[in-house]
């Protein structure tokens, strides 16, 4: 298995995380950060990619936590080309 996630991977498995840290739903957090769960759920599921970075300031910020402490994990410390 390698050691670091492609970079959609490395978001979702993150949002799953937070959830579960949180005690939540996707759709709650969702709510508490004022974004609609389709957009959340478009991503988890495939029919987008990428997240904006104001998208995932606000699931952050929903939260209660930065975005420093989302980005805080080793499998986002990958070189550049395993987010291609």
């Amino acid at each position: 298995m390698p050691k670091y996630l492609n970079l959609d991977d490395a978001i979702r498995k993150r949002l799953e995380e937070l959830v579960k840290e949180k005690d939540t739903n996707l759709t709650a957090l969702c709510l508490m950060s004022n974004i609609t769960p389709s957009t959340v759920f478009d991503f988890m599921y495939g029919k987008s990619k990428y997240p904006i970075i104001i998208t995932l300031k606000k699931l952050c910020i929903g939260a209660g936590i930065t975005l420093k402490e989302f980005f805080d994990r080793e499998y986002f410390n990958g070189d550049e080309d395993v987010y291609k």
